[in-house]
């Protein structure tokens, strides 16, 4: 069965990537020939980077220029190479109509796709707006990035909402607000793609270690002297080296030793390899759960709910700074033997869901 999938992998995050990786593998596992289709948000495609993020300023434009080079070398060449993307690029509505998809099935896959904060609007084709009603759709951990949403917003998409045979989501308020705010049938919570492959289907990946003495991996999304502070008292404390992935090269000047925009799957060993990871992000947050590294999570201001709800789903909430001046969260260890065994239970849910969704879309084709 062929399963088109549209999600957020054009966008220079490590874990946007990776999620879409794992939802490809993960499909192909269960016997579909499966399709990434190549949607770039008009803000996010290379030509328009430097206006994005520097508007008119030539200065910052000049800053940035090494940056966007490495990503597009990055993130371009791996989403080249490891996904299979659809010749055509989407990005319009029209583009759709131009270049028309051929599929047994239609996801919506992972990350915020459904986060209009994050998308700067609702963006119609990650609602599957483009398929027509009588093709199967399906939803596999999608996520509104947000506790609840205007009603307003609500009524826009509930057309699209009530058009999925299926929809699985990473996020508890997720769940919340399809099945109370959309009166969806039902909803069904599951974790990250990332988190439904096991630990060693990433170490398959994984480079080759970079820092050979023991050390504090900073994964920091959300600039602030508070954070960078924090991590220097942390690294006195602990005796341990500051290591800091860096996603920008004009990100070197903060604490730690800079990784200046590594290849994606550096990503993975660098955290792997770790004995903290000190960090905002979901993302970085659960490979350090599914890798067995303590992780050291200071919320962000926005979309922290996905943090919250992953700590809570694996008992670790002990893990959340409570405030710039908890250092005691070192002694506050993760019963990875505990987390391992809500993991194994998670992945034999997710294939349970995607099981269930590809034999009902095989026999309404």
């Amino acid at each position: 069965m062929k399963v088109d999938v549209i999600t957020l992998h054009a966008v220079q995050n490590y874990g946007s990537v990776l999620q879409a990786l794992a939802t490809q593998e993960l499909l192909r596992s269960h016997g579909c020939e499966v399709t990434i289709i190549n949607y770039v948000r008009e803000n996010v495609r290379w030509e328009n980077l430097s206006h994005t993020w520097c508007g008119n300023n030539p200065i910052k434009a000049m800053v940035m220029f090494p940056t966007i080079s490495r990503w597009k070398k990055v993130f371009g060449g791996f989403c080249k190479e490891y996904l299979n993307l659809t010749k055509e690029i989407y990005t319009t509505e029209e583009d759709f109509e131009k270049y028309p998809l051929d599929a047994d099935a239609y996801c919506t896959g992972s990350d915020q796709v459904w986060n209009s904060k994050w998308n700067e609007g609702i963006i119609t084709p990650l609602y599957l707006g483009f398929v027509p009603d009588d093709k199967f759709k399906f939803a596999f951990s999608a996520s509104f990035g947000q506790s609840s949403l205007e009603q307003e917003e609500v009524e826009a998409t509930r057309k699209y909402i009530q058009q999925y045979k299926y929809i699985s989501v990473r996020e508890s308020s997720a769940k919340d607000i399809l099945e109370k705010q959309y009166n969806y049938p039902v909803a069904t919570h599951v974790v990250d793609p990332t988190l439904a492959m096991t630990p060693e289907f990433w170490r398959k990946y994984a480079t080759p270690r970079k820092i050979k003495e023991d050390y504090i991996l900073i994964y920091n999304l959300n600039r602030s002297k508070e954070f960078d502070q924090y991590a220097v008292e942390l690294s006195k404390k602990t005796g341990l080296k500051l290591v800091r992935f860096c996603t920008r090269y004009d990100q070197f000047y903060r604490p730690g030793k800079s990784m200046l925009v590594p290849k994606v799957f550096d990503f993975i060993s660098l955290i792997d390899n770790a004995k903290y990871v000190l960090t905002d992000s979901f993302h970085a947050t659960a490979f350090s759960m599914n890798l067995n590294t303590e992780p050291i999570c200071v919320f962000p201001k926005e979309f922290g709910g996905r943090l919250g709800s992953f700590l809570e789903l694996t008992d670790s909430m002990q893990r959340k700074v409570k405030d710039y001046n908890d250092f005691d969260v070192v002694n506050r260890n993760v019963d990875f033997e505990k987390v391992n065994k809500i993991l194994e239970g998670e992945r034999d849910k997710v294939n349970s869901f995607i099981s269930t969704v590809i034999n009902a879309a095989s026999n309404q084709c």
